[in-house]
């Protein structure tokens, strides 16, 4: 569902996060951490289960239950007292869809057998998705809704099986809009935010002073364990702050809170101010209205779909693209082959994407050692057509000219990603001049070519990125899965977060480097460890052109002042 409202393959999407029961649904919280929707609407729906089974099934016959783990803790005492043994699924109604497509597929196979037409046996047998073990069609009941059940024409054994008649069940509607500017005084309205805090005495403590010294109400507060993307992010951040990433404790969680203001009232916005100088991350979830109601484009969504009339059984579901969790293999074009172009480019190959390469110079049997195809300057073309990725690999002091020179028509609906050592200034240059079908991910992969033995590895390297703009969210998922699979730290931060914490960093070694590298570390017999690691710096930034040191400069503000000192 995430991944089809990023992908706009629809507009909103309805999920449950808390049952008054069962308590949070904790995977859902986590996701909306890895994608980049926002909170537009909440609701509050009265749960009701029933039991559901094949037709003929008695209840006495049934000895497994299977539902949601949300659903099966909901109904507990009920399935307790008749000896009935929870069998934890993905989805309620799935679970229904699952009893009924199972008997569909029995009588199937019996009317086939009847026609002696055995050969497609198999193919039936892979496509269908077997019971779990010991359950069979004449012991095995789904613990779903009234509608589930009659959609998929099961027999309801009994109805309202939750433990408490006050069960309710917390949903929020997603959308990639805020709808938070159409929030006036008069609406009461509630704001989702997560944060992260430092492991000292009473930081939780001053986190929630920020609100409570303010008269901001609390509806939810809750912890949970640190995502791996938000907590390589902290080790980052921890690391060029010159803080040892061990100070992190090994149980590290953050914070999900919601308050009951909009975050653009003024007690609000100082709040979050506060909270943001204390806190090491924080992020709005999103900000809406209170108790069902709606406002901006999803109130006008919902008045039009009230004129269309459709009968129940004129119902389907629909399969979305983004419903397959398979990645694809990508049409990659790399631009500009230089050293970290051809280290970009073999480790594509290697993961068998379709890649290709352009560049002034005639790079053809560097290409061709690297399985990579390889086309001249006049035949761009050829080479931006049909591509997925475009992978920007140039000199950062040539970036806008290369990006300005590129035929705009020809970058759309593609994925661009950069790969500059500084990020602000590639950014800036791709929004300036690409259209806005042009999907942009900037990044900063802090690893390259070397005269390292481990040059080859990716493993535990830091891959910083963006995603500045994405329309096809499963594309860039499977472009930033190259990297996932190669066990890279992934870590998300702004190309501004980049900069500040990377651009100096990098500017000071590749100039401590440059300056080594000019016969200053004479040869010796003996090395001590300090020796040794001088020597490292500067076979590190050996390979790399002046043309990327310079760039370092040109876009770093804070450059000069470091030649000074």
């Amino acid at each position: 569902c995430y991944r089809a409202v990023a992908n706009n393959e629809c507009d909103y999407a309805c999920l449950p996060v808390e049952n008054s029961l069962g308590g949070s649904i904790h995977e859902n919280y986590d996701l909306m951490l890895r994608y980049d929707l926002t909170i537009v609407a909440e609701h509050e729906c009265r749960v009701s289960h029933c039991l559901h089974a094949l037709p003929g099934v008695k209840r006495e016959d049934i000895k497994y239950a299977m539902s949601h783990p949300q659903a099966l803790a909901q109904c507990d005492n009920y399935l307790r007292g008749l000896g009935i043994t929870p069998v934890p699924m993905y989805d309620t109604a799935g679970s229904a869809k699952l009893l009924a497509d199972h008997e569909a597929h029995k009588k199937k196979l019996k009317s086939k057998n009847n026609d002696n037409n055995v050969g497609d046996d198999d193919d039936d047998a892979k496509n269908e998705r077997a019971l779990p073990d010991q359950c069979t069609a004449s012991n095995t009941a789904a613990v779903a809704s009234d509608l589930a059940g009659r959609t998929y024409k099961l027999n309801c054994l009994d109805r309202g099986i939750e433990d408490d008649d006050t069960n309710f069940t917390r949903f929020l509607l997603l959308g990639r809009k805020s709808v938070s500017r159409h929030l006036t005084k008069h609406i009461p309205s509630k704001t989702s935010i997560v944060f992260t805090l430092p492991n000292t005495p009473g930081a939780l403590y001053k986190a929630l002073a920020c609100f409570s010294l303010r008269d901001i109400d609390f509806s939810k507060i809750e912890s949970r364990p640190t995502s791996a993307s938000l907590l390589n992010y902290l080790k980052f951040k921890n690391a060029r702050n010159g803080r040892s990433t061990n100070d992190l404790p090994r149980f590290r969680y953050c914070f999900y809170l919601d308050f009951l203001a909009s975050e653009l009232d003024p007690n609000a916005q100082n709040a979050l101010h506060h909270l943001k100088e204390q806190s090491e991350f924080c992020r709005i979830l999103g900000c809406y209205p209170q108790k069902s109601k709606l406002v901006g484009e999803v109130h006008d969504a919902v008045e039009g779909l009230k004129h269309i009339t459709t009968r129940r059984e004129d119902v389907t579901l629909l399969t979305l693209p983004s419903d397959k969790n398979t990645h694809c293999t990508l049409n990659i074009g790399i631009l500009g082959y230089g050293a970290f172009g051809q280290f970009l480019g073999r480790k594509f190959a290697q993961d068998n994407h379709n890649v290709r390469c352009i560049d002034p110079l005639d790079k053809a049997n560097v290409a061709k050692i690297t399985n990579v195809q390889f086309y001249p300057m006049f035949e761009l073309d050829s080479f931006l057509k049909d591509l997925d990725v475009l992978v920007i690999a140039v000199p950062l002091v040539d970036f806008e000219n290369v990006v300005s020179s590129l035929p705009a028509y020809s970058l759309n609906d593609k994925l661009v990603v950069e790969v500059c050592p500084l990020s602000v200034h590639p950014k800036q240059v791709l929004l300036q001049n690409t259209n806005p079908t042009v999907d942009i991910i900037s990044s900063n992969p802090l690893f390259g070519p070397s005269n390292s033995d481990d040059a080859t590895s990716w493993d535990n390297r830091p891959m910083i990125y963006e995603k500045v703009r994405i329309s096809n969210q499963k594309r860039a998922e499977d472009f930033l899965h190259i990297f996932e699979k190669a066990r890279c730290q992934m870590v998300q931060m702004t190309a501004e977060q980049q900069d500040a914490h990377t651009a100096d960093a990098e500017f000071v070694t590749h100039l401590t480097g440059r300056l080594l590298d000019q016969k200053m570390l004479p040869p010796t017999p003996v090395t001590s460890r300090e020796y040794a690691a001088l020597c490292d710096v500067a076979d590190m930034t050996s390979g790399d052109t002046f043309d990327l040191f310079y760039g370092m400069y040109k876009f770093n503000s804070r450059a000069k002042e470091h030649l000074n000192k």
